[in-house]
């Protein structure tokens, strides 16, 4: 089971270290990871296997709001298949 992740907000020292910390704590794995800097912008998206998290998916999506709210940055995580319902044209 695939998930993607998307994080936003003003650059700043740690917002990877941090997600990716609680992502390993978790069992998440990382697939596949982008990430840019537009002037002082961060954006990132991932690609993680959630099947072997030791926690369910909406337990995973509110907690990663808990991190983002921590370090002050957006964090979303989407089920695969919903992201690509939204997003198909």
């Amino acid at each position: 089971m695939k998930g993607i992740i998307t994080v936003l907000g003003k650059d700043k020292v740690g917002i990877i270290a941090r997600v990716c910390t609680y992502l390993a704590e978790h069992n998440v794995n990382i697939l596949d990871i982008s990430q840019t800097i537009v002037q002082e912008y961060f954006n990132m998206m991932m690609i993680v296997d959630i099947s072997q998290s030791s926690d369910p998916l909406e337990t995973l999506v509110e907690q990663l709001q808990g991190v983002g709210e921590e370090i002050g940055v957006e964090i979303k995580l989407q089920h695969e298949d919903i992201f690509n319902i939204m997003h198909r044209i």
